[in-house]
């Protein structure tokens, strides 16, 4: 028999689910429009700030920092277990429409501006490969997470209006930290707008000062870094395409080489390191990879070293014929 004060206890987190600032019976993924409903861009700059800070996705952030990150009270963190729960049910229906074994990561730096060289290849890269009907898959947030779902979303656009949007975009805002960082890619999207090609970001609430690429059409956002890393280098059965990056993207290769190792999920997927020289010279982990793979301590890795963009589509592109035929 429950007791008065268990009683009341669970009324009390039965009221408190349903004052959070997000919807804990949530069953779909977001997108742009969902994140960032309330924001009015601006150019004023103090009254762009202000509308930003007023908008879906700033709110529960607010609310996530206020009740902290590893939260005390448990009808927040409750709250916040039901949610990332529907997320992932979100994410199954996702793959119940879209080929896991055609899912292709990308992972790199979050500082990465958009007037570097690295984002610009990126972005081509990842339009090339949704045009070859591969779904696109990041962290979610800027630097080489945006410029992996810029691509996706201007796939079946020209080369020149890929490039003018890259121009005009990098002149707007460099950097994720500049005022107009997310009112110029909503602009982006406005200008060069598609319906056909999707691509699936999935950041976190726990890095909520980077704010979420809204070019991605698809997005699972968690409270818990830890489901949504490991979500990402779950999900991308069609291979990871590593640019560069820095303890985050270290983690990450070797996250996914312990699963590639181990056959986790059946059989081993394509690791594609693009910049020899900051791999092997600036951060020579893939040096380390290929010894490792020598010496017998690693097994089952698929290592392409690469400065060609051409031989990072082949590799992924005969890797996903290899399993579709299987």
């Amino acid at each position: 028999m429950i007791s008065n004060s268990r009683f009341l206890q669970t009324e009390g987190m039965a009221e408190w689910l349903t004052t959070v600032p997000y919807d804990v019976t949530r069953r779909i993924l977001y997108n742009a429009a969902d994140l960032y409903e309330g924001y009015e861009p601006s150019a004023n700059a103090e009254d762009d700030r202000a509308s930003f800070a007023q908008c879906y996705d700033s709110r529960v952030y607010q609310h996530y920092m206020a009740m902290g990150k590893n939260a005390k009270n448990v009808n927040e963190s409750l709250a916040r277990t039901l949610h990332d729960h529907g997320i992932h049910t979100a994410l199954d229906a996702f793959f119940d429409e879209h080929d896991s074994r055609r899912c292709v990561g990308v992972m790199g730096g979050h500082a990465l501006l958009r007037s570097d060289p690295m984002f610009v290849r990126i972005v081509m890269l990842s339009k090339r490969l949704t045009e070859q009907g591969f779904c696109m898959l990041s962290g979610g947030g800027p630097g080489a997470m945006e410029a992996t779902h810029m691509g996706a979303w201007l796939a079946g656009r020209t080369c020149e209006e890929a490039h003018e949007a890259l121009g005009w975009l990098a002149a707007e805002a460099a950097s994720f930290k500049d005022e107009r960082w997310l009112s110029s890619a909503l602009e982006v999207m406005r200008r060069y707008p598609q319906q056909k090609y999707v691509s699936l970001g999935i950041p976190t609430w726990l890095y909520g000062h980077e704010p979420s690429t809204p070019f991605a059409t698809h997005i699972a956002k968690f409270f818990e870094n830890s489901i949504r890393e490991d979500s990402i280098l779950t999900l991308a059965f069609g291979g990871i395409i590593y640019t560069p990056g820095s303890a985050g993207t270290m983690q990450e290769v070797f996250q996914d080489a312990v699963q590639n190792h181990y056959l986790s999920f059946g059989f081993s997927s394509p690791m594609v390191f693009l910049d020899r020289h900051f791999w092997t010279e600036e951060m020579p982990i893939y040096t380390l990879l290929e010894q490792l793979m020598e010496t017998g301590k690693y097994r089952n890795l698929l290592l392409t070293l690469t400065d060609d963009d051409d031989e990072a589509e082949r590799v992924l592109k005969a890797f996903a014929e290899q399993k579709r035929i299987k």
